[in-house]
């Protein structure tokens, strides 16, 4: 091994193990905030459960967006693949069962991904409006073809189809429990109703994590080191990810540019499908609209994780909880308030040692440190004076969450060079 191989490993070993550390000052945080709020729901295992069932799909249409963007190619498609996949899913699903509407579910947003690739790779379209187009047209074909194979008189109108739902799916995927920890005696469920401090709430995290979990979540969640492996470690990877580069030095290199593009962009679509399978066996049927967004959420997770798997799994992870959350109760959202306080005066510490340690003088060095520390006195504030939020708010949590966090997670973010370029062969960029 070369001193920069070497190097370049003893730092991926440094984050590793600095990704550990946060993870373990983040469940202390809870644990405290659980405490000190008197918000049970914070770290119950019915909060993790749901939050499990929220990320998913969230995490599914992130990782459909990093195949594409990686190699070059902007896809806010994402929430119109969605739909594709929940009406071909639940089509297929209520006629053939589970793996029909696996299969199918992929290949409706596959079907999405097709359509945004000849649009932007062949014909040369502008990304975004590409992408908008697709958002049309997902909603729109799946209303044309319920009210052509749904409508009354139908097979389907026969067993409760309606214009905006399918018939309940013959069969569904089936749930696991991790052996030992979540099966058997439920040792986890007990220590967390002991209510102690740190082990209680460890215990209700795995107990969510590991408890009757869908078959459909443990691959979702294979799917996102799967990912890491194929794109930075194989010579496929790297030929899709020097495209979203430089795909005019691919080019030169003997990469076929367009056909990667094509590929890419066809599994991205596959994914956000497989998001939309995922939600359809959540309800047991197709329901139009049950989408609500989520493929936008997505493609903010794949930005807050700096277009990264790990950092994608993060963000999809953190809407997901708070979307879990604010379902469970509006307490817990309050209790949410003193964790974000708690949050913000760790970060203000970290600030104004890391400039301290640095010697940085003057007072511009520390706007960061002073924003975060009256964001915390503000949050303290509001934990400490409103005894219950009001509904439109704990509603619209998850989506002032997003767009906090990509407010803060802007100011790092690398993009893939030529992601949205037009790209024509020998052409000089």
């Amino acid at each position: 091994m070369t001193a920069s191989a070497a190097t370049a490993e003893a730092r991926r070993v440094r984050r590793y193990h600095l990704a550990l550390l946060a993870v373990a000052a983040l469940i202390l945080l809870l644990s405290l905030a659980r405490v000190i709020g008197g918000a049970p729901e914070l770290t119950s295992s019915g909060t993790f459960s749901a939050a499990l069932l929220l990320a998913v799909p969230i995490a599914l249409a992130g990782l459909g967006g990093l195949w594409a963007e990686r190699a070059g190619i902007v896809n806010i498609g994402l929430e119109g693949m969605m739909v594709l996949g929940t009406w071909f899913a639940g089509w297929a699903g209520y006629q053939w069962g589970a793996v029909a509407a696996l299969v199918a579910g992929l290949l409706g947003g596959a079907l999405g991904g097709l359509l945004h690739a000849i649009a932007t790779v062949t014909f040369g379209v502008d990304h975004i409006i590409s992408g908008v187009a697709i958002n049309l047209l997902g909603p729109g074909i799946t209303r044309f073809l319920s009210e052509v194979l749904y409508a009354q008189g139908t097979a389907a109108g026969e067993k409760g189809a309606g214009i905006t739902t399918s018939p309940t799916l013959s069969s569904t995927a089936p749930e696991v429990s991790l052996p030992i920890l979540s099966d058997g005696p439920d040792l986890l469920g007990k220590l967390e109703n002991t209510h102690w401090f740190l082990l209680s709430d460890v215990a209700g995290m795995l107990r969510g994590l590991t408890h009757n979990v869908n078959v459909l979540v443990i691959l979702a969640v294979a799917l996102i080191p799967l990912t890491y492996f194929v794109l930075w470690r194989t010579a496929f990877g790297l030929r899709l990810r020097s495209c979203g580069e430089n795909p005019w030095a691919a080019e030169s290199l003997g990469v076929k540019v367009y056909r990667t593009k094509y590929v890419a962009t066809v599994i991205s679509g596959a994914m956000a499908g497989l998001g939309g399978v995922f939600l359809v066996f959540v309800t047991t049927k197709y329901v139009e609209g049950q989408t609500s967004g989520r493929g936008f959420i997505g493609l903010a997770a794949m930005i807050f994780g700096n277009w990264r798997p790990g950092g994608l799994a993060a963000g999809a992870s953190l809407f997901g909880y708070a979307d879990g959350l604010q379902l469970r109760s509006s307490q817990a959202v309050t209790g949410l308030l003193l964790f974000g306080a708690l949050l913000l005066l760790v970060y203000t510490g970290m600030q104004v040692r890391s400039r301290l340690a640095a010697g940085l003088p003057g007072v511009r060095q520390y706007t960061a440190a002073a924003a975060a520390a009256l964001a915390a006195v503000v949050l303290l504030w509001l934990w400490l004076t409103v005894d219950k939020l009001p509904n439109e708010f704990v509603f619209i949590t998850p989506h002032v969450l997003t767009l906090l966090v990509l407010s803060v997670a802007s100011q790092s973010l690398r993009p893939p060079a030529a992601d949205g370029v037009r790209y024509r062969r020998g052409e000089q960029h």
